[in-house]
């Protein structure tokens, strides 16, 4: 499988070219845009899609249960997001997944602020809802599962 069309909603091109998308787990999938690789951030373990999945237990607007656990199945998301079409997932597809994909920016090599903003720019202007997240962001190294 290859990386994602960057036409694709909710496809964001990280600063060095790899692309991830973001989107709603309540929103509907078109048939065709199937991920590789879902991370799916919820309080409670979802439904399993018939591809590869992994689940961070994150409760909406918080930070992850266990932050060094997400930050390592994060790194591995990046890693994949290479040469695999790696998608990222919260419930409305903002806060949760936003901060996810700031992560990303943080493991491509912004800084945590420039990657907040990276992601408010180029995915949704409100992602990294709240400011425990923002700090969640601000403790991720580059290089560091």
């Amino acid at each position: 499988m290859t990386s994602w069309d960057v036409e694709t909603a909710g496809v964001l091109p990280l600063p060095s070219g790899r692309l991830v998308r973001g989107r709603s787990l309540r929103a509907p999938r078109d048939n065709g845009d199937e991920p590789a690789l879902a991370v799916q951030l919820a309080g409670t373990r979802p439904s399993p899609p018939p591809w590869e999945q992994r689940w961070i237990q994150w409760r909406d607007f918080w930070v992850p249960s266990r932050p060094a656990e997400a930050t390592a199945t994060l790194h591995e998301a990046y890693d994949r997001a290479a040469h695999e079409r790696v998608e990222i997932g919260c419930g409305g597809g903002i806060g949760r997944t936003g901060t996810a994909l700031a992560v990303l920016c943080v493991l491509d090599g912004l800084a945590p602020d420039d990657a907040i903003a990276w992601v408010r720019a180029h995915y949704h202007r409100r992602a990294v809802e709240t400011p425990w997240q923002r700090r969640y962001v601000r403790t991720v190294r580059p290089g560091s599962p």
